[in-house]
């Protein structure tokens, strides 16, 4: 009996034409961005601790997303999961969404953003500008959902960041993140900190960041600030990969009602917890030392900074720890930056404001 050679040729010469010219399109952004700037918060000098900010604010987006946006983006259209006049569409509470369609208007692809109806003004303004649609949702955990019946709607691709930001990024290297940290790091007092604290809204960074130092076998900790109204502390204190909360993290960008795919608790070290108040205090201080307005992420970071110096002080250790400025200030200037946002909120920044001041004054020597 004869045998028959069964072929199936897939291939589309219009389609690998596109995906050559997307790709190359999007890895030249990388190559015409220069790298973020390491910024010293300055301590008294006797303390012999130093503290630098990765100043993430400074891509052509304006955020740490910037990084993640471009890895998704090579992600899905190497996966063959972006396709040509196919919307793009996204879960997100702003900051990852306006890179996105930052990526999608490059490469030509439509873009929505799902998010919560209270994300800033500014932030849909932004997303609006570089050509997405904004989808608003009135409960925060309906934008996975809503998000994932838009794709099968539209024929297009969910990009799902909280499951697939842990792994589109490569973490051994490749000017990621945490080797710029180090590089950038080489000349100073301390080059191997002995904290790089993150943030997690997908939990992608302080996975990066983790794995790299366990990687290139650093002593460095890796610590994660988590806000109010976020999970993660206690699904990683109770080893729960099902926990939950009620309501939506006031802190824009971190925080999420569930444990996401993309958070991995067994590379971190440590975690914090940290009142809203505590967070905005940390911006308005930082403002105050380095003429910056930054968005409220960078002071729940900036918070568990500051109490790491100050337990590193109190046992008379020496050496450097690294946070992140995530985003700028301006795109809430009407939120964490406005006293009649916080008064309606009833938060009061007031005592932990004192506290931060105290401390870096010298009259305290811990933070609570």
């Amino acid at each position: 009996m004869a045998l028959h050679t069964v072929d199936v040729d897939r291939s589309d010469r219009a389609y690998r034409d596109w995906l050559k010219e997307a790709v190359r399109k999007v890895q030249a952004d990388a190559n015409r961005s220069a790298d973020t700037h390491l910024l010293r918060f300055p301590l008294p000098e006797d303390w012999g601790i130093d503290l630098y900010l990765k100043d993430e604010s400074t891509h052509p987006t304006g955020s740490l997303k910037h990084r993640l946006a471009r890895s998704l983006f090579l992600y899905g259209l190497c996966n063959g999961w972006i396709r040509p006049g196919k919307p793009v569409i996204e879960a997100s509470s702003g900051s990852t969404a306006v890179s996105e369609a930052y990526f999608a208007k490059l490469i030509g692809v439509p873009f929505v953003a799902v998010m919560a109806r209270t994300t800033s003004q500014a932030k849909i303004d932004l997303i609006e500008f570089h050509g997405g649609r904004c989808h608003l949702v009135d409960n925060p955990c309906e934008v996975y959902e809503v998000s994932a019946r838009l794709a099968e709607e539209t024929g297009g691709h969910y990009m799902d960041q909280f499951t697939y930001a842990e792994r589109a990024t490569d973490w051994r290297g490749n000017n990621n993140i945490a080797e710029s940290i180090f590089a950038q790091l080489r000349l100073e007092p301390h080059p191997e900190p002995a904290w790089i604290v993150a943030t997690a809204g997908t939990g992608g960074t302080s996975a990066t960041i983790a794995r790299y130092v366990h990687y290139m076998q650093y002593d460095t900790s890796i610590c994660v600030a988590d806000p109010e109204n976020s999970c993660f502390f206690q699904g990683w204190v109770e080893h729960d990969p099902a926990a939950v909360c009620a309501s939506g993290s006031r802190i824009e960008g971190i925080g999420r009602p569930r444990m996401e795919p993309s958070f991995v608790p067994g590379a971190v070290d440590r975690m914090m917890k940290v009142p809203d108040a505590a967070s905005i205090a940390a911006i308005r201080v930082l403002e105050h030392v380095l003429g910056r307005k930054v968005g409220a992420s960078t002071g729940t970071g900036l918070w568990s900074a500051l109490r790491i110096v100050a337990e590193m002080r109190a046992a008379g250790e020496r050496g450097s720890v690294v946070t992140l400025i995530c985003d700028p200030g301006d795109r809430y200037l009407d939120k964490y930056h406005a006293d009649s946002w916080l008064a309606d909120q009833g938060i009061d920044i007031a005592p932990y404001r004192a506290e931060l001041e105290d401390f870096l004054d010298g009259a305290r020597l811990t933070l609570t």
